[in-house]
Formats: structure tokens, C-alpha cells, sequence
């Protein structure tokens, strides 16, 4: 049976393995997914190891993005411009192929939303590789512009120089005051229940506040926005399920559904 598997430190809160299940329900697929808990400094051994046992492809979160980048023969373009790989697998001349997927989740989740991104101005908050790795897929997908906002600008400023001029970048103090119709929280601030240090006026025209973090309740930075009166918010919640499609699709060569499976996670969020 073929193996797959998602590599990460920690791991055992990931929804991966119960993600790519129902994905080979749904589309007829004989597979197994497991998750790897890899040692920190043992990530390409512990792939390697994997490799050996038939593992057939794999996913990467927290912290080996970099190091699957580095341990990858193949880069796809946007793995690339991503600075990151967050899916493995091995082509037909056994090269280890990296790619990443998580702009395209996210773009995915955002049209699944009737997110209007063709001319959009997009506000993105926070110069990780969260950030790194979904802007030229915005682009692609018809931002007019995207504007980086980070408390350490040179960070930020060296990003933005990866890409065209519709992309810049500044400190939260210096956003340009232009109607941002799209706000996204690429930091982790969440996780220690605050909120990027962005002004309000910078919400006026906003649509759509995106968080890429989730859970049971709204992140301190969808409270926020929502208590600003911005129409629409949302979670990662179905980047991170439109990003495991894409990366069931490489493999597999078959589009599963997201919207059951999201509608599944969410329930279990919910408890």
C-alpha cells in the first residue's frame, strides 16, 4: 500500500492524517498517512528513513519547511519563491521533488469565498514564510498590489525584493493609507492571544480579513476586525485544506473535494 506521511516537531496536533483519509474515501484512493514526529536536527534522516520503509511522498510543517527546500534535488517554481517545500515526492527518475502549496490553498480557499481578487489591494501582515510564500500566487490570481507590513522592516523590505514593484513593504506605522480591500494575517500572534499592532483606519475599505491561523474561535485578530465592522473574516482553516488537496493531487493525480472535508473539520473544531 502506498505511504504517506507529514513530517513536523511537534505533530500531534495535526489534522493532515485525518485530511488525506477522507480525501481517499472520497475519491476511491488505497493509501495510508501517517504523522512523523522528525527529531530537530534529524529531519533528512528521518525523510530518508521513511523513503526506504516505501514512503511514496510527504508533507512538511513547522520548522522543516527550509530544510526540505534545502534536501530537494527538484524545485517547482513556486517552492522557489516560497524560500520553502511543504510537499515531497518522488518522480519517475526517483528524484526528490519539492514543491509548495500553500499559496495555492490559499487562493483556492479565498475564490471558494467569492473573494473578488482580480485588481485587488492586498494588505499582508507579518514577513515569514507564510508571507514569502503566498505572494506570487496573489499575484497570479490578479492582486494589484500587496503591501508588507512587519515590526522588523528590513525583513520585510528583503521579500518584497523577490518580486515585481506591486509589491512593497514597511513597518505598521507606515502603511500607506490606500484602500486595502484584503487583509491577511500571516503572524502567529494569535497563538499568544494578540493581534499585529495595525491602526483601524486601515480597515475602511477592507472586504475580507483573513487569519491564517484557526480554531474553535475567532483569532484576537478576526475579533478585532469583526468589532471594526468589517463585512467578512475568515480562518486558515480552509487554506489548510484547499493546500492538502493540492499537494493529494500531485501525488495522486486526483482533485478531491474540499468543501465536505472542511465542513467535517470544522465540526470536530467545534466539538
Amino acid at each position: 500500500m502506498d505511504r504517506y506521511a507529514v513530517f513536523g516537531h511537534p505533530i500531534g496536533h495535526s489534522k493532515s492524517p485525518l485530511i488525506h483519509r477522507w480525501f481517499a474515501e472520497q475519491t476511491g484512493q488505497v493509501l495510508t498517512y501517517e504523522a512523523i514526529l522528525a527529531p530537530l536536527d534529524g529531519f533528512a534522516d528521518s525523510w530518508l528513513h521513511f523513503v526506504a520503509e516505501g514512503g511514496r511522498g510527504g508533507n512538511v510543517t513547522v520548522p522543516f519547511k527550509e530544510q526540505a527546500f534545502a534536501l530537494a534535488q527538484v524545485l517547482s517554481k513556486r517552492a522557489q519563491l516560497a524560500g520553502a517545500v511543504n510537499t515531497l515526492y518522488l518522480d519517475e527518475q526517483q528524484r526528490l521533488c519539492g514543491d509548495n502549496t500553500d499559496g495555492a490553498g490559499l487562493v483556492a480557499d479565498l475564490l471558494r469565498q467569492d473573494v473578488l481578487l482580480e485588481g485587488a489591494n492586498v494588505l499582508l501582515l507579518g514577513a515569514g514564510g507564510a508571507s514569502r510564500g503566498v505572494i506570487q500566487p496573489l499575484l497570479d490570481a490578479g492582486a494589484a498590489r500587496i503591501h508588507l507590513a512587519n515590526r522588523t522592516v528590513p525583513k520585510a523590505q528583503q521579500i518584497a525584493q523577490l518580486f515585481d514593484s506591486r509589491v512593497s513593504a514597511g513597518s505598521y506605522a507606515e502603511v500607506p493609507k490606500e484602500r486595502w480591500h484584503l487583509l491577511i494575517n500571516a503572524t502567529s500572534s494569535g497563538l499568544q492571544g494578540e493581534r499585529p499592532p495595525l491602526h483601524e483606519q486601515h480597515l475602511e475599505y477592507c472586504q475580507l480579513a483573513y487569519d491564517m491561523l484557526y480554531g474553535a474561535e475567532p483569532t484576537p485578530f478576526l475579533q478585532w476586525c469583526h468589532q471594526q465592522g468589517v463585512p467578512q473574516t475568515a480562518d486558515g482553516l480552509g487554506m489548510l485544506v484547499s493546500q492538502a488537496a493540492e499537494s493529494f493531487t500531485i501525488w495522486r493525480g486526483v482533485q478531491p473535494e474540499v468543501e465536505p472535508v472542511l465542513l467535517k473539520l470544522r465540526e470536530l473544531l467545534r466539538g
